[in-house]
């Protein structure tokens, strides 16, 4: 496979596209949920179901993908977990059957916890430095925020579809970018190095999964369920897109920041301050305002979602040195749960007097009161 000297880009630039394929996934189906409802002939919660679905199965992966990249070598498992992710696309194309939509997302859940977690053991495993692992984390959110913006438009020509096609074109760039990457080492290990479950005991690990939880699944779970509220509210489907990607786009920005930020004495307060802003404006949309409004807010929200990630992250792994990747591991099955529960959840309350206005103040409100768990 291609190699040699001055791969770094190369690395780099392969690390990075996992990233942005393993985040695609996360809202795609939700700037079409209406569609898809409408296409599967079932309401919008079974369509967060679809979501549920590939959460249960990703959050499982978490440890099992981390044990894969240090056994076979990232680049071998996020491979693996790329080529599920094409097949977990494809098994939902042929028809809108519920059944093959559920089948679908479980697998596709397979494939973004073996990519994911791979893509970042992959930049690791290279030397990449906190920025680099910054970016990593920034492209796994801003690929998303691209999706709400785009596959509503993209759904126009290929009806239900557009999420499991674009998926999958996504897929084979990051799958090109990996091949012409170079390989990644395996990860040594301590020769008395054991999987030490004691870690679930550790209070401080809760408060990461906390503020992890209501940051990066709190955006998540907002990502899949904003367009919906903003058409709801009367905005096109086009203007509803665009302002709801800003949920997730813009946490790309902070979520490399919020690395620089730790260096600060201040940081933990402003952490804190970044849950009370994102949950104060998800309340804040339900509210009937102007475009330009809604665009500021979601703006403020996308921008809070991303300081928490690198404090969530780095807090885990230094809070447990006997067993960091696990810590971590641990902290994002937390945010997982918090998107299977959550997404259907809201999209419950859409069936409810408010048209998803409950869900999203409960959601704000949640987000705001994780503040009071932010480290000190």
């Amino acid at each position: 496979m291609p190699g040699g000297e001055g791969i770094g880009g190369l690395a780099t630039a392969g690390g990075i596209a996992i990233g942005a394929a393993a985040g695609w996934n996360l809202a795609a189906l939700g700037p079409v949920a209406t569609r898809e409802s409408h296409a599967y002939g079932v309401g919008l919660a079974a369509i967060g179901l679809f979501v549920t679905v590939q959460f249960v199965m990703h959050g499982a992966m978490q440890v099992p993908g981390g044990r894969a990249a240090d056994r076979w070598g990232a680049r071998r498992s996020t491979a693996v977990g790329l080529a599920v992710l094409v097949v977990g696309n494809a098994v939902a194309l042929p028809a809108a059957t519920p059944a093959l939509g559920f089948l679908g997302r479980a697998i596709v859940g397979v494939g973004t916890g073996l990519a994911f977690i791979g893509g970042s053991d992959y930049i690791r495993a290279h030397g990449g430095s906190a920025t680099l692992q910054g970016l990593y984390g920034g492209a796994s959110v801003l690929a998303p925020g691209v999706a709400l913006a785009l596959i509503p438009l993209f759904a126009e020509w290929t009806g239900f579809r557009a999420p499991y096609i674009s998926t999958i074109g996504v897929v084979a760039l990051a799958a090109v970018l990996l091949w012409l990457a170079p390989d990644a080492p395996r990860v040594a290990r301590a020769a008395g190095e054991r999987l030490d479950w004691s870690f679930v005991r550790d209070s401080r690990l809760y408060r990461f999964a906390a503020i992890h939880s209501f940051s990066f699944g709190f955006s998540v779970i907002v990502g899949n369920w904003v367009v919906t509220l903003l058409e709801h509210h009367g905005q096109s489907k086009a203007a509803a897109a665009a302002v709801g990607s800003l949920t997730l786009l813009l946490g790309f920005f902070t979520r490399i920041a919020g690395g620089s930020l730790l260096r600060r004495p201040s940081a933990d307060r402003i952490i804190a301050a970044s849950l009370v802003l994102g949950g104060a404006a998800a309340i804040v949309l339900t509210l009937q305002l102007s475009l330009p409004a809604y665009v500021v807010v979601a703006a403020v929200l996308g921008l809070a979602a991303g300081v928490p990630f690198a404090r969530a992250f780095t807090g885990a792994a230094a809070a447990r040195p006997d067993a960091p990747g696990a810590a971590v591991g641990f902290v994002n099955a937390w945010a997982a749960l918090t998107i299977v529960v959550g997404t259907p959840l809201v999209g419950l309350t859409f069936a409810l007097p408010g048209d998803g206005r409950l869900g999203f103040v409960v959601l704000g409100g949640l987000a705001v009161l994780a503040s009071l768990a932010t480290p000190r």
